[in-house]
């Protein structure tokens, strides 16, 4: 298996990437938001580009899990593969449990985890962040793969927005679970600190020093301190002198390192509705989240893997603290969230580029690609083309493999763009069609863009586009962008093999797409080779 030698998106089932592309022993930090096998309800079955089914991910909130015909497989390749003690424990959880969801869910998660031990490096560390209902069969399962020795903590992250609270029947639900766990006892750590509180400084730090006005707390010297010592301290203005002439340690404020975090963690903020880091994806994690278990468990340089990667809040946090990464998500809407995400959150417009500084591995290249895509699944296919214009999508959910519910009035994607000083938002709409169409899908996009009072009108073709076709996009006319003092097309009929041979939309050229994430700025200096 040859390296990955450059930051990756890979789109697919995160079981066959983990065997087929991720070396053995190559990944420094692991961190996995598995979809929980909770009340709410999740989809389950997604095509990869092959039509195969692919159970890697429970995501939108449509369906459970199923003991079906993949899990059954799975479950008999761990009882005939897996290292015997992990054979033993999901027989027993099985006989235990029995064939239903929550098997299937956690047999699915065993295969994964068995492949997530093996690229993890011997220093390394996995934290597997899950809620209540599943994390003590899960810890089962870590147990077996990582063995107990390897369990560092469980950490309690309070979410401080309590849900399911019902009064008199039953306790709000205010935290998730973070399993941490090493591969062997030499693993990296580095200590984080958080900062002081205003009460504990005036409770601990109460001497202030009057030359210098320096908040300082005392502390015992030890039994052991030599005369020399004594003398280093005294130069260094580090001894205070207690009214009965007693000779203390001056530990101060600004040279002290802070509190040393614990296993519970409730100073870190979920996402809310009014975050600025806010990009609309249910289970978004903080960036700060994110951050802390980053520098807790690598350094920069390292690599680091979400395999259930999301809207990439781990991804973003690596980029910004100089670790080289890889993603994984099954759903092409979750990789243009992603793909965009990183464009944006950089302040240098060029720090980040698909090519230049990561790959995409999985998305249809060419139009057989595509073809192949739209056959297997029209919602992915419609997800993937509208990451091609940079447009959100609007008639899907996030991992849904069936789509938005309801109608979309005539709208798979929208692209926000300010043209004037007004700061008013205006509307590119986009259509996608997989299938045959005619002069009547440009006749009804003229009249959603009339309808939804909207700029410019997109239609994205999987064929190419009729004579007549183009006709009835030419007969819509223009938008006129006073602004920028141009007339652009107001109904543009764009096929994939324009697209993918590098056509753009004619449009403003200020616009945002996903709500743009926050800029954020790079850490430290330049990452360190890639791994072998």
């Amino acid at each position: 298996m040859e390296s990955i030698t450059q930051n990756t998106l890979f789109y697919g089932d995160n079981l066959n990437i983990l065997r087929d592309y991720i070396p053995d022993k190559s990944i420094d930090l692991i961190y996995l938001d598995p979809p929980f096998n909770s009340n709410r309800n999740y989809n389950v079955l997604f095509k990869d580009e092959s039509g195969q089914d692919s159970e890697a991910q429970i995501t939108a909130f449509e369906d459970t899990w199923h003991w079906n015909q993949a899990a059954e497989d799975t479950y008999s390749e761990l009882i005939h593969n897996a290292p015997e003690q992990v054979s033993r424990m999901i027989s027993a959880l099985r006989d235990f449990i029995g064939a239903n969801q929550m098997t299937a869910y956690l047999v699915m998660m065993t295969a994964r985890l068995i492949e997530l031990h093996s690229v993890l490096k011997n220093t390394g560390s996995l934290y597997l962040h899950c809620d209540p209902t599943a994390s003590h069969y899960l810890k089962i399962v870590l147990d077996a793969i990582f063995g107990v020795q390897n369990f560092r903590n469980e950490i309690v992250w309070k979410r401080m927005n309590p849900s399911g609270f019902k009064g008199k029947t039953s306790i709000g639900k205010g935290h998730d679970i973070i399993f941490l766990y090493s591969k062997t006892e030499n693993f990296i750590y580095n200590s984080i600190y958080l900062p002081y509180s205003d009460e504990y400084i005036s409770q601990r730090f109460h001497h202030i020093e009057e030359e210098t006005g320096r908040h300082f707390k005392d502390s015992f010297l030890g039994t052991a301190t030599t005369a020399e010592t004594i003398e280093k301290l005294k130069a260094e203005n580090k001894i205070y002198y207690t009214k009965q002439g007693g000779m203390r340690l001056k530990i101060y404020i600004d040279e002290a390192p802070g509190i040393p975090i614990d296993d519970v963690w409730n100073d870190i903020t979920p996402i809310n509705s009014q975050a600025q880091e806010r990009l609309g994806y249910p289970t978004q994690k903080p960036l700060a989240l994110m951050e802390r278990i980053i520098q807790a468990s690598s350094n920069e340089g390292d690599w680091i893997l979400d395999p259930f990667a999301g809207c990439g809040t781990t991804i973003a946090a690596a980029e910004k603290l100089n670790r080289k990464w890889i993603g994984i998500d099954i759903t092409h809407l979750a990789i243009s969230i992603l793909k965009y995400r990183l464009r944006d959150m950089q302040q240098d417009v060029d720090a980040v580029k698909i090519g230049k500084n990561y790959q995409v591995i999985g998305e249809p290249k060419d139009l057989s690609g595509a073809n192949r895509l739209a056959q297997d699944d029209r919602y992915q296919f419609q997800w993937w083309a509208n990451g091609l214009v940079e447009a959100k999508p609007s008639g899907g959910q996030e991992g849904s493999r069936s789509g938005k519910k309801g109608a979309d009035k005539g709208i798979d994607g929208i692209i926000n763009f300010i043209d004037d000083d007004s700061g008013k938002a205006k509307r590119v709409i986009v259509q996608v069609k997989s299938g045959k169409a005619g002069a009547k899908d440009i006749r009804d996009l003229v009249g959603t863009l009339d309808r939804e009072k909207a700029s410019v009108g997109i239609f994205i073709t999987l064929e190419n586009p009729t004579k007549p076709m183009i006709q009835e996009a030419v007969s819509a006319g223009h938008y006129l962008s006073e602004g920028w003092n141009k007339q652009y097309p107001k109904i543009q009929i764009l096929s994939i093999e324009q697209l993918l041979e590098g056509a753009k939309i004619d449009m403003p050229p200020v616009r945002a797409t996903f709500k743009k994430a926050r800029q954020e700025k790079k850490t430290g200096h330049e990452t360190a080779p890639l791994f072998d």
